[in-house]
């Protein structure tokens, strides 16, 4: 029995994510720039995690300061609207 269950298992191969931003360093994150902030946002508003968008913890965290900067000053919306 046991060993039915170990044929029928794939091997997952997961590819490591990196970050774009140490790859690129002419990529620069800054609020008032909507176009590259708008990746890390779900449609919903929400700031995508770390482990989906595949940043480092650095990045990511200047990204979440942007994205609360450009929010503030009305450059991205904070929520949308569903009705």
């Amino acid at each position: 029995m046991a060993m039915q269950r170990n044929r029928y298992r794939r091997r997952t191969f997961h590819r490591r994510k990196i970050c774009r931003f140490c790859v690129d360093k002419d990529l620069i994150i800054d609020y008032k720039n909507p176009k590259v902030l708008r990746y890390f946002i779900t449609e919903r508003g929400k700031i995508i995690p770390r482990r989906i968008s595949g940043n480092c913890a650095r990045h990511q965290r200047e990204i979440t300061t942007a994205i609360k900067r450009a929010r503030n000053i009305a450059i991205l919306p904070f929520t949308t609207v569903t009705r």
